[in-house]
């Protein structure tokens, strides 16, 4: 059995993601839910997967963002630490 079947990621491009997501929320509420310059200041598909790609901690949380949006998922809050 494949594990990657149950995984809403699984088949997906870091590039589709983004797509899909501008066209759900908006560049405006992603750069509220991940706080990153190429979210918030002359947001580019192509800017964010220059960054994103070359940054794990920010393709995490963007991609935990994704299940949440699409998938209902809720992820642990990362800032807070008490």
């Amino acid at each position: 059995m494949n594990h990657q079947s149950n995984n809403p990621l699984h088949g997906k491009t870091l590039e589709a993601i983004l797509n899909e997501l501008v066209e759900k929320i908006g560049w405006k509420a992603m750069g509220e839910n991940v706080d990153i310059r190429c979210f918030n200041n002359d947001p580019s598909i192509k800017s964010s997967l220059k960054f994103l790609r070359r940054t794990p901690w920010a393709r995490t949380k963007v991609e935990a963002m994704y299940l949440n949006v699409f998938h209902g998922f809720r992820w642990p809050d990362t800032n807070s630490h008490k």
